[in-house]
């Protein structure tokens, strides 16, 4: 059985706290009996080892026992949070969907069955191993998302090690590679997955205060909205631990301001990918972006300022576009990175990077100067096309207070100039109410 290590974990602290949604707490022996429940809705349903299962949810009791269930019973998982504004129809068909799960607000399931046939190789390959699967999605912002194959066997191997109980925060969702890493780690090491019941700032600190979490891992674009909100000072963090970030690059002066907001808190720069899981890291401090990544599935090489990946529990491929690995199994991130020594600096996406007549813009700079000048509370930095360079800089700016737009642009552009050559300094600033934000909590540029 694929999970028995990790349910016989649960029935050895069946009295501990596993879950904590809406102020409802479930033990672990209450997880357990929950997912016994869902495989005997499995039988009523017959659904079959190997069928793919879309389930449609979010962190509840209910929808982690139905995961932990369809694991067991070597299913093919298409998790979907249930607020992603997703083509479900489209996800289904690509995945090779037959059976979908929907779990309601009173934690019972609405169950359809869809006529479709397996014919994908990678989804034969792994039926015929008898090993569960998991798809995930990529969210799609530079194109048509890409489904991502995972062996389970593969990705849920590292769990077994044992490590630290923590009381921690599931802001990530469980359809991104974070949010099954913290939901599978949390578990796996006999600690309290404590789901807010909204994803704002205000839920979020409520939730840490009433239910003294220890760990929140978060995206950089969340932390600068919790740093915006001014949430944190109206409730008790004490309890506050650590801090991870990852998903997108984090600027200077926001982690700057994040350690002077929580003293008392460490914090740790995370890394992974759909196609590749997360990976072990270091930050060399708390405020600090330089990082070292790896673990012991793990290779990892810079090519051309370009950081590679050779993983053991890399996916099995896509079910929608070609295999992205070379001859000898290296993934390219399309990460561009600093080195010193062991250390890597992230600098930003190729997909993201601004050629202004040859020369190289990260974005993520620019966004990280501009939030220097005082007043600035976000920024968003991309480009727009022009005949001549072939693209400027523009940007879009959040203040604090109200400002006359040319006195502001005046000052930002002065300090960009000041800090940045000439080809990085924004051409256009544009001053706005609200920047762009995914329902992943990443910028959209």
């Amino acid at each position: 059985m694929p999970l028995g290590w990790l349910l016989e974990r649960f029935r050895t602290r069946a009295d501990a706290e596993a879950m904590v949604l809406r102020d409802r707490s479930v033990t672990y022996g209450q997880l357990t009996r929950l997912v016994l429940e869902a495989q005997s809705l499995l039988d009523h349903e017959g659904v079959s080892p190997g069928e793919a299962a879309l389930v449609d949810a979010d962190h509840s009791p209910a929808a982690v026992a139905l995961l932990l269930a369809l694991i067991a019973r070597r299913n093919i998982v298409v998790p979907v949070a249930s607020h992603v504004k997703a083509d479900r129809e489209s996800y289904m068909a690509i995945a090779e969907v037959t059976r979908s799960f929907r779990v309601l607000a009173d934690d019972s399931y609405e169950v359809h069955k869809h006529d479709r046939t397996m014919g994908h190789p990678l989804n034969l390959e792994l039926k015929g191993q008898g090993s569960p699967g998991l798809v995930l999605f990529s969210s799609g912002s530079t194109g048509r998302p890409k489904a991502a194959l995972h062996n389970l066997d593969l990705l849920l191997k590292k769990y077994m090690t044992p490590r630290h109980a923590k009381r921690t925060v599931t802001f990530l969702l469980f359809d991104h590679i974070g949010g099954f890493n913290t939901l599978f780690y949390t578990l796996a090491n006999g600690g309290c997955a404590i789901a807010p019941e909204g994803r704002d700032p205000f839920s979020l600190c409520r939730a840490i205060e009433r239910h003294r979490a220890q760990v929140l891992p978060a995206s950089a674009t969340f932390l600068n909205l919790l740093l915006m909100s001014e949430a944190y000072r109206q409730f008790d963090l004490s309890s506050l631990e650590l801090i991870t970030y990852g998903t997108e690059p984090m600027h200077e002066a926001t982690l700057r301001r994040l350690n002077a907001a929580f003293p008392q808190v460490s914090f740790l720069q995370t890394y992974g990918l759909s196609e590749l899981g997360i990976l072990r890291s270091k930050s060399r401090s708390s405020d600090s972006l330089w990082v070292r990544v790896g673990g012991e599935d793990y290779q990892t090489r810079v090519v051309d300022g370009v950081l590679h990946i050779k993983a053991e529990c890399s996916m099995l491929g896509y079910l929608n576009a070609p295999s992205p690995f070379d001859a000898e199994g290296w993934f390219n991130t399309q990460d561009e990175v600093e080195v010193d020594g062991e250390w890597l600096r992230f600098k930003g996406r190729r997909s993201d990077i601004i050629n202004v007549g040859g020369e190289k813009v990260y974005p993520a700079e620019v966004e990280s100067t501009i939030l220097e000048v005082p007043g600035v509370l976000d920024a968003t930095v991309s480009k727009e096309p022009h005949p001549i360079t072939g693209n400027i800089v523009a940007a879009s700016v959040r203040l604090s207070e109200a400002e006359d737009p040319e006195q502001a642009t005046r000052r930002i552009r002065r300090h960009c100039s000041a800090k940045l050559p000439r080809y990085k300094v924004p051409v256009k600033i544009k001053v706005v109410e609200t920047v762009g934000v995914s329902d992943r909590f990443k910028k959209q540029r």
